[in-house]
């Protein structure tokens, strides 16, 4: 199993920070991952990202298995060659993006049959080949596969999707052992799946807990509910992951949101919104978010954030920003990405020293009441 400790608690809150150790490195958490889905984070280039020195960052098996394929992967070195990034990598199953293909798939008790978005092509995605994909890319950390379902599903369904979650789970880890065997040195996390229901997610988490995985993801969340029911969540089904091992909130979110769970004792996030929000015009700052489209940025001198140490704002004003932007060079994106980046990777840096200084609900608090003032 991969060796993780938990080196300081918070006084006052769930908040911890530890160390995860992994075969290109320790990540100390709370850390977020920037998302690379197809073998690169959009916007930035390899040594960037380096610059931007996140602990570990995030690639999607089901875009990979597409494009270019594991085979091409494999003869070109693995994903961290392909990436150009020699820092830990953790791969999603890809369960998420099958879910989101509602009217692409079929799901079954031993896997998913699903369409290809790129040309409509038929693939299969089964509980061992999932984990041994991951296991070929030569990722640190792969996860299983599951079931995602709509916020709103229904509790049978929602029983049957947790139930088989476990079952392939332990599919995926038997794959797993298999692959160490043949010099794989990576770990395996569970998902625990169950909606918004506490019974079903705990005996998900049970099941899973019973089994040597090297951590463990809340999955299932930011599928469109409520931002309320998803904090309510976090707060009620962290916690019901073992304590001794990382806990992962898949797929949020929003810096507040972050905040949130990492007081309910969450260690890893991944989100696609610093990037995808860059390629919109949109900055996160701390003093909230700005547009930089918007007209008023034109004749304005100022940096997009004062409090940010990043190139970005160290060089350039918000006209300057909105200029490139409006004029749709390609440079604008990479400028908007280094900084929202830099913004999130910040951010889960700063909760880290205020946990280890005992004074993480101080620190939480100051972040979400500068936030809430106008950027601008």
């Amino acid at each position: 199993m991969l060796p993780f400790a938990i080196t300081f608690r918070d006084h006052d809150t769930a908040a911890r920070a530890g160390e995860l150790a992994t075969p290109h490195g320790v990540v100390r958490t709370p850390a977020f991952m920037p998302v690379g889905t197809a073998g690169t984070v959009k916007g930035i280039a390899a040594w960037e990202l380096a610059r931007l020195a996140p602990e570990i960052v995030l690639a999607n098996t089901y875009h990979l298995l597409l494009r270019p394929g594991v085979e091409l992967i494999e003869r070109l070195g693995g994903l961290h060659r392909l990436m150009g990034w020699q820092g830990p990598i953790l791969t999603d199953s890809g369960g998420y993006q099958v879910h989101s293909l509602a009217t692409r798939r079929t799901v079954d008790d031993d896997g998913v049959t699903f369409q290809s978005h790129l040309d409509g092509s038929s693939h299969r995605l089964e509980p061992a080949g999932a984990v041994d994909a991951q296991a070929r890319f030569g990722v640190d950390i792969a996860m299983v596969l599951d079931e995602c379902l709509p916020h709103d599903a229904d509790r049978s369904s929602v029983e049957r999707a947790a139930e088989r979650t476990v079952g392939w789970a332990l599919r995926g880890l038997r794959q797993a052992s298999q692959r160490r065997q043949g010099g794989w040195a990576g770990g395996l996390f569970g998902i625990q799946q169950g909606g918004a229901n506490p019974e079903i997610r705990r005996r998900c988490g049970d099941a899973l807990a019973e089994h040597p995985f090297d951590g463990f993801a809340v999955g299932g969340l930011a599928v469109g509910e409520p931002q309320q029911q998803l904090r309510d969540s976090v707060a009620a089904f962290a916690p019901l992951l073992p304590a001794d091992r990382p806990r992962y909130l898949m797929g949020v979110g929003y810096p507040e949101d972050l905040l949130h769970a990492v007081a309910c004792g969450v260690d890893l996030f991944d989100c696609v919104l610093p990037t995808r929000s860059a390629r919109t015009g949109k900055l996160f700052t701390s003093r909230g978010e700005l547009n930089i489209k918007n007209n008023r940025h034109a004749d304005d001198d100022r940096p997009p954030d004062p409090d940010c140490p990043c190139p970005t704002c160290a060089t350039y004003s918000r006209g300057a920003l909105r200029h490139l932007y409006v004029a749709r060079e390609a440079t604008s994106v990479v400028l908007l990405t280094v900084h929202n980046l830099t913004f999130f990777l910040s951010l889960m840096r700063g909760a880290r020293e205020a946990i280890i200084a005992g004074r993480y609900s101080r620190f939480r608090t100051r972040v979400e009441l500068a936030r809430r003032a106008d950027a601008g």
